[in-house]
């Protein structure tokens, strides 16, 4: 499978998210194929953390129209990480 850095691709900074983060909980966007377990061995080896839990959801297909032209917008999945009681990702962190 892909290497660690193409599996996650970004995290999820929505209002949802960052109430999460009191609960140790994190939100990233993923690769489609990526399963709980592959998610779970990137996490802890990106960001040297312990893993407790790993929930996935796929979101439908929505159509988007441009002009005459109908598509369909890309489909994300999510992975919502909960780390050990201690351990935290500084996803705010700026450079």
């Amino acid at each position: 499978m892909k290497s660690f850095i193409d599996l996650i691709k970004y995290p999820i900074l929505t209002e949802k998210a960052v109430r999460l983060f009191k609960q140790n909980q994190y939100s990233f966007a993923v690769s489609k194929k990526a399963d709980k377990t592959v998610i779970k061995a990137a996490i802890e080896a990106l960001f040297d953390v312990k893993v407790i839990s790993v929930n996935t959801s796929t979101q439908q297909k929505k159509k988007r129209r441009v002009g005459k032209f109908v598509g369909a917008k890309t489909q994300n999945k999510r992975a919502i990480v909960t780390l050990r009681p201690g351990d935290s990702i500084d996803i705010l962190e700026t450079n």
